[in-house]
């Protein structure tokens, strides 16, 4: 199957039909219980979904962004993050539609890195799934790995906007 990104390049992946339907069952999920979910999903099962290390080159190019979001007050962090996920015509979700998969995964990586460690605002202490979120963690948990790492690249390539091109700017 191939899918357009956010940023209008189609990515070729081979989709089940239950990656196919948790896709949609996760973008029918408020924007908090999609940012819930993804951190759970990292959180959880972060480790066997990073088949590709960030690497320098990757965490290079999410440096810029990632610091922004770092240096706003954390009512601001979340009003970012949250814009993001949205797809609200931001900046930063310009900026964030220009990486490509592989560095959009490492922008999300390094940023529940720094939830985790509270450098970045972190879900609220005891936070829990809604019910609906819920279902759908075990129903990604009980995916086969290379089943996860479809669903999470696909999810994240998603988010953000579209960067306004030259054409579009023009006209």
């Amino acid at each position: 199957m191939t899918f357009t990104s956010s940023h209008n390049s189609p990515v070729t992946v081979n989709l089940t039909p239950a990656v196919n339907e948790l896709f949609t069952a996760f973008k029918s999920l408020s924007v908090d219980d999609q940012l819930g979910l993804l951190w759970m999903i990292y959180h959880n099962l972060g480790c066997s979904l990073t088949p590709i290390p960030p690497g320098a080159a990757r965490l290079f190019l999410t440096q810029g962004l990632l610091h922004r979001i770092k240096q706003m007050a954390p009512t601001d962090q979340l009003t970012t993050i949250r814009d993001l996920m949205m797809g609200a015509d931001t900046a930063i979700a310009r900026q964030y539609g220009l990486f490509v998969p592989t560095t959009k995964l490492a922008f999300w990586h390094q940023l529940f890195e720094w939830m985790s460690m509270g450098d970045v605002v972190p879900l609220a202490a005891g936070y829990q799934l809604s019910p609906q979120a819920a279902v759908l963690f075990k129903k990604v948990a009980s995916l086969a790995l290379n089943e996860q790492s479809a669903l999470v690249c696909w999810i994240v390539t998603t988010i953000g906007i579209a960067p306004v091109t030259v054409e579009e700017a023009v006209v």
